[in-house]
């Protein structure tokens, strides 16, 4: 029987629609903070931009593009952010109360609403990562799959001009900034604390912002098809002055692109660090694996380039919201200037989206050919070259651009010359694989087929970086086969060659064989259908970047369309397989592939702070069918034993 009193003292915690309940429910960081906050800031940047305009008696008042880009661009970001939590600890000191003590409540993952929230741990940053960047993945196929079906038949079938132009330039961008860049960044927090023996990354609160500026800029990207007049539709590169005169939706590209680079640049500062402070005793530069170097050139290639492409946007969006003439020919802007930025970025992001593939190969050829790899110290250095060459060639873009005559033949020398670091590892990977004791598991499959495709990217890459060749073939589809060659036939066989050989660290479970397998070989076939005919009719005369075309590549472009969708169907079987195989797939030992490298020396997945104990590193990583070799002594750990085919 309740009595007065207790029926008095529940009344107000039922019915008080503030009540310190719901205050805190409101207040705690999560997605309804994010929510409110991303409002209350976009209304705080609707009031500055109003209030500025009326102080200084500026008409319209109330000028939708600028209120757009502070309010809806910058400052709802920056209150989702500030709701979601990634600032609190930041706040809490700047506020100057107590030091608290760290009970890390919010590092790792202990049920599946954890992936949801701010979280320090690099492991589950990692996954994180690569999970939003395989969302992206497939949004971005759909838009391809959307523009080949209207590209299957000459003539305008399905869209618009400009919701063609639309579709393509998002599919790049989302296929560039939003999954290749990040998913090796997601491949890389997870493992390379893990390879140095480190607890965690240098800055665990920092890597996890880097992480949620990566949705912002993939929201805003894809926002942008909600825009008066339409998406951006100026292609990947944004070319201005194009791009100056466009709808507003190519301001939604310009700030897409400055979250998603502070993103890129916020992780490489925390790898730089991490590799160069957080390895374990005995843990050399020439013991780190090679992933290792690769993300450590990758993570030096960001920081010098990213700022470039930022400032580029930068400009743009001055030129069309400040009315500056940066890249307008009618006011003396350069727009020559433009490309100069934006290709003395893009190429070395070329090797942003190269070099983490690289190391992925280098760690699945040793393991599956239980060799050790064929000249390592070259190897390293080839990163090294290609970090210093990667600068230099920018300009090989811009051979029809109407610059000097005389940049034409260095920068084609230079183009040429990056070949050498590039073909150190080609053939450091075939001499491995001579005479080793292959097993054609999953991800040696995806590995094998990113080699063969990536020689046939840099054969028809050598032919671009020769000036007559390639002012005959630029802005044909002789580019588009080119470039998917190198970043989907490389970077993308890569990414799926790392997710299938880590992917019993990461869930403790292995994957279905027969299912990865039949993935490999659907997507190679259909892969090679799809761009190897496009060499064809680009040097035939085909434009890339058109709605219609001759009748004449009317039959190919019907059999490449086909072959896009089998190509699209395939990442179905992926998927399948990834979430049946998480939720119900086999144990997986500690180690499976019987590997030396020191993530697969603990448990499948990994502690919490991934080590027991402290590791000491005592040789090299790659010593397979050394007797007795040892890369790392942890006392817990038993020997990884040699695994013969």
């Amino acid at each position: 029987m309740t009595t007065a009193a207790q029926h008095e003292h529940d009344t107000p915690q039922a019915f008080e629609p503030f009540g310190p309940r719901a205050r805190g429910f409101l207040l705690r960081a999560g997605w309804i903070r994010a929510t409110w906050c991303t409002a209350l800031f976009f209304l705080v940047g609707m009031f500055i931009v109003v209030g500025s305009r009326a102080i200084f008696d500026m008409h319209p008042v109330y000028n939708w593009t600028i209120i757009t880009l502070t309010g809806a661009l910058t400052m709802a970001p920056l209150g989702f952010l500030t709701g979601i939590g990634a600032f609190d600890y930041w706040f809490y000191w700047i506020s100057g109360r107590p030091t608290r003590e760290e009970d890390h409540s919010g590092h790792g993952a202990k049920a599946w609403p954890d992936y949801f929230r701010i979280n320090t741990d690099h492991k589950v940053i990692g996954v994180q990562y690569t999970v939003t960047t395989f969302f992206f993945f497939v949004i971005g196929g759909l838009m391809a799959m959307l523009f080949r079906a209207e590209l299957a038949q000459p003539g305008l079938q399905f869209f618009s001009s400009q919701t063609f132009n639309g579709l393509v330039s998002m599919h790049a961008v989302l296929m560039i900034f939003l999954f290749i860049i990040p998913a090796f960044a997601g491949l890389a927090n997870f493992v390379v604390p893990l390879m140095l023996g480190a607890p965690d990354m240098a800055f665990p609160r920092l890597n996890a912002l880097s992480f949620w500026l990566l949705p912002i800029a993939g929201v805003m990207f894809m926002s942008s098809f909600l825009a008066p007049g339409g998406p951006f539709a100026a292609g990947w590169t944004g070319y201005a002055p194009l791009s100056v005169d466009s709808p507003v939706g190519s301001m939604f590209f310009n700030m897409g692109v400055q979250w998603a680079g502070a993103s890129s640049i916020l992780t490489a500062l925390n790898f730089l660090v991490t590799i160069i402070t957080m390895r374990a005793p005995g843990m050399t530069f020439w013991r780190m694996p090679l992933l290792v170097w690769a993300n450590f050139t990758t993570s030096l290639l960001v920081v010098i380039a990213t700022p470039f492409i930022a400032g580029s946007q930068f400009f743009v969006m001055f030129d069309r919201v400040l009315h500056t003439s940066f890249f307008v020919p009618a006011h003396g802007g350069y727009v020559l200037g433009y490309q100069h930025i934006f290709w003395f970025y893009s190429h070395p992001a070329v090797y942003i989206m190269m070099l983490p593939g690289f190391g992925i190969v280098s760690e699945v050829v040793s393991t599956m050919s239980r060799k050790p790899i064929f000249g390592y110290r070259l190897m390293a250095l080839s990163f090294i070259g290609i970090l210093i060459l990667g600068f230099s060639v920018w300009a090989h873009h811009m051979f029809v651009a109407g610059m000097a005559d005389w940049l034409r033949v260095p920068m084609m020398i230079s183009t040429l010359l990056i070949a050498v670091p590039t073909g150190i590892k080609v053939f450091s990977w075939l001499a491995t694989l001579w005479e080793g004791k292959i097993r054609l598991t999953t991800p040696m499959l995806w590995a094998l087929g990113f080699i063969s495709m990536f020689v046939i990217g840099g054969l028809s890459g050598i032919f671009l970086g020769s000036v007559p060749i390639d002012i005959h073939a630029s802005d044909t589809y002789f580019i588009v086969a080119h470039i998917h060659y190198v970043l989907f036939g490389g970077s993308v066989f890569t990414i799926f060659a790392g997710v299938y050989y880590w992917f019993p660290k990461v869930t403790g479970r292995m994957y279905n064989e027969r299912l990865g397998q039949l993935h490999f070989w659907l997507t190679f076939v259909s892969f090679n259908v799809t761009f190897f005919p496009m060499h064809y009719i680009g040097l035939r005369g085909m434009p890339r970047r058109v709605f219609d075309y001759s009748n004449q590549f009317g039959s190919l472009n019907m059999i490449i369309s086909v072959a896009s969708f089998v190509l699209g169907v395939s990442t179905v079987i992926f998927f399948y397989n990834m979430i049946t195989s998480w939720t119900r797939g086999p144990i997986a030992s500690s180690n499976p592939w019987g590997a030396h490298t020191l993530e697969w020396q603990v448990s499948s997945p990994p502690p919490i702070f991934n080590f027991d104990e402290i590791p000491v590193v005592v040789g090299g990583p790659y010593e397979y069918g050394v007797p007795g070799a040892r890369h790392a002594i942890l006392h817990s750990a038993p020997a990884a034993e040699e695994v013969h085919a």
